[in-house]
């Protein structure tokens, strides 16, 4: 590999300059006598063929080689400033970035609320988070394109090297908009049931990329909407495109206006089924311990 001239060592040098005002001052600061520092910017632009200062007065001024350079400079300067830090807290078993995977039909608020007591702890701790849908959360965590899965549904993959603490699951309420055939009239559950196949299931994909999808409460019918996220199909819903299980928090208050009616049915519905906080156990890193006791506290 060729060596480049450009050391984080000539890098610093001019920022020092350019902070201070004067290769004097530069000098003051990084400890160096100041013929050290104009011996360091003269290296460096002989090995680069540029000019990096040129004379205005008694001044000396970055030519735009020079500016561009430690623009650039200033970018690797940072990066490598950042990396030993994530090295540090690498070594003292915290973890510099954390990848949660929510399942959709997870309540934000204490979630939300788990991760602010993380980040009060932690301050510099990155977090990416990513909604999943049924089998979708679990491939992403075997895959390791998230370290902690939140809200997975029943069942837990067996010899996956999982993790799973029990949560309480999501009431999930069967409902459609209020000028929706099964929205604007209260029928007998019998009734609706045998209505339900003839109308359209508003339904979130299956977030697995490579593993057999899922289906979940609606199992009838032939016309399907689907969806990416839960958001959408709340919207969806209100806006009378067909019928969907959906949590209840998540939509009170349009239950409350009116604008969504509750359609009673006894058709299968995920309501009871068992939900998990999920990790592998190979990870042991402390910032997952720890988000992962503070879930297990808030959503109990």
């Amino acid at each position: 590999m060729k060596h480049s001239a450009i050391t984080l060592e000539a890098l610093r040098t001019l920022d020092a300059i350019d902070r201070r005002g004067s290769f004097a001052k530069a000098a003051e600061e990084l400890n160096k006598a100041t013929s050290a520092v104009s011996y360091s910017v003269q290296k460096l632009e002989e090995q680069l063929g540029v000019t990096l200062y040129q004379r205005q007065g008694r001044r000396s001024v970055l030519t735009a080689s020079g500016r561009l350079l430690l623009d650039e400079g200033r970018k690797i300067l940072g990066a490598t400033g950042y990396l030993a830090d994530q090295v540090k807290e690498l070594a003292t078993g915290w973890e510099p970035r954390l990848r949660l995977g929510l399942e959709s039909t997870s309540e934000p608020e204490p979630i939300f609320k788990a991760l602010a007591t993380l980040l009060e702890e932690q301050p510099q701790l990155e977090l990416d988070i990513q909604e999943c849908v049924l089998s979708g959360g679990w491939e992403a965590l075997e895959m390791d394109r998230i370290d902690l899965l939140v809200g997975a549904p029943a069942p837990v993959p067996l010899q996956k090297g999982f993790r799973a603490v029990v949560i309480p699951p999501a009431n999930m309420l069967l409902v459609a908009a209020a000028n929706h055939p099964l929205g604007r009239s209260a029928k007998d559950p019998k009734s609706i049931a045998q209505e339900l196949p003839s109308h359209r299931r508003i339904v979130t994909r299956d977030t697995a990329r490579h593993n057999v999808t899922r289906k979940a409460g609606l199992i009838s019918g032939k016309q399907v909407l689907y969806v990416q996220t839960m958001e959408q199909k709340i919207q969806a819903l209100l806006a009378g495109l067909g019928v969907g299980h959906v949590p209840r928090k998540m939509v009170q208050a349009h239950l409350d206006s009116g604008a969504l009616a509750q359609v009673t049915s006894k058709q299968p519905t995920t309501e009871d089924q068992e939900c998990y906080i999920a990790w592998k156990i190979s990870n042991k890193g402390k910032a997952l311990k720890r988000l992962s006791q503070l879930l297990s506290e808030t959503l109990r």
